[in-house]
C-alpha cells in the first residue's frame, strides 16, 4: 500500500480537491504554509491508486509566474519603493511513502 502526500498552493487547492473526488478518491486536506513565500498551500493524504491521482494533481496544479514585492535596503528614515520581481509559483510537491499498515477505526 502506498501514502501519496500532496502539497499544492492554495490557488490550485479546489480543482485538485474536485477532481480528486470526482475520480472517487477519498482524501484528507490540511491547511499548511509554506517558508519562502509565506503563502498558504493545502496538503493532500490519499492511499489509492497511485499513477492515476498523480495524473490528477499534474493536470490541476499548475505552475505559473507571479509578480512579488520585494523591499530594497535602505537607510533609517529612507522612503522606499518595493521592486516587484517575477517568482515561479503553483505546481505541486507530491510524495509517495511506502505504508506497512493501515487501519481505519
Amino acid at each position: 500500500m502506498k501514502l501519496i502526500i500532496a502539497i499544492v498552493n492554495n490557488d490550485d487547492s479546489n480543482a485538485v480537491q474536485t477532481a480528486l473526488t470526482e475520480g472517487g478518491y477519498f482524501i484528507t486536506k490540511m491547511a499548511t504554509s509554506g517558508g519562502f513565500l509565506r503563502k498558504g498551500n493545502t496538503t493532500f493524504l490519499n492511499d489509492e491508486k497511485v499513477d492515476g491521482a498523480l495524473e490528477i494533481i499534474k493536470a490541476n496544479a499548475k505552475k505559473r509566474v507571479e509578480k512579488e514585492p520585494t523591499v530594497p535596503p535602505t537607510e533609517m528614515g529612507e522612503f522606499f519603493t518595493p521592486i516587484m520581481v517575477d517568482v515561479l509559483v503553483g505546481g505541486a510537491t507530491v510524495f509517495v511513502l511506502n505504508v506497512d499498515r493501515f487501519e481505519k477505526m
